[in-house]
């Protein structure tokens, strides 16, 4: 289990964690967002003191599950300071109803035996006809600026077919000279749609033995992918050649 905060910049660090975890085959059962709220000691009234729901979107982006949020009750401080469980004080208060549910949802996934058949992007191993796209993403889009993007879309396809099998958004990694070719190479990447790349940047590409193509529209990956297969990709001049 990953839990966030729902600020973007945590909202980061946690992609990567899942990312890591799925790079090493470890399980994970679903994102908790934490210091959901704060709940008034007095009137028990919940203020969003951050933002509320990035946890949940988050989940959603990544394809894990999302097992609900806790807020921020100073009854929690109070036990934890006193070194009693929380849920034994209060059992019909909110924030204990909400732990109640994130704990039974983790008993029902582990009962079914989800904690050990985790699914992970790259344990699919291609067969004959499909290829793996990377697309650089930014706001769900095509990103403009290859080495500053936001995410990658990793979109597995059925080139006989003509068909999107399966995606995975992930984090890009810290921006670095060189890095991305063998990073790419190393998540399976056999194509890049880019909006534009220098030169240098797309010989490394190519020594890794990935294709690329500049110059496309800043277009949804899913959009991109489907007019590639289709063979009506349409691109222009390459915006970023440095």
């Amino acid at each position: 289990m990953v839990v966030t905060t729902p600020q973007a910049l945590a909202l980061a660090d946690v992609r990567k964690s899942i990312t890591f975890c799925r790079e090493l085959s470890l399980p994970v059962l679903g994102v908790v967002e934490n210091m959901s709220g704060f709940i008034c000691p007095k009137c028990g009234e919940i203020t969003n003191i951050f933002k509320v729901g990035g946890g949940e979107a988050m989940a959603q982006e990544m394809g894990v599950p999302f097992l609900g949020r806790i807020p921020i009750d100073p009854q929690i401080v109070e036990a934890c300071d006193l070194g009693r469980l929380y849920a034994s004080r209060d059992l019909q208060s909110e924030t204990a109803k909400v732990i109640e549910r994130i704990i039974l949802h983790i008993l029902e996934m582990t009962e079914a035996g989800m904690s050990v058949s985790f699914p992970t992007f790259r344990d699919n191993r291609k067969k004959e006809g499909q290829m793996r796209i990377a697309i650089p993403v930014d706001r769900g889009r095509l990103s403009p600026h290859f080495g500053h993007c936001e995410s990658f879309a990793l979109i597995d396809v059925d080139m006989e077919k003509k068909e999107i099998l399966q995606k995975e958004m992930i984090s890009a990694p810290p921006h670095q000279p060189g890095l991305l070719p063998k990073w790419l190479h190393d998540q399976g990447a056999e194509l890049v749609i880019a909006g534009g790349m220098g030169a240098r940047a797309q010989g490394l590409f190519a020594e890794q033995g990935i294709r690329v193509i500049v110059g496309a529209c800043s277009e949804t990956p899913d959009d991109l992918v489907v007019s590639f297969l289709q063979g009506t990709l349409e691109t222009g001049e390459n915006i970023c050649d440095h």
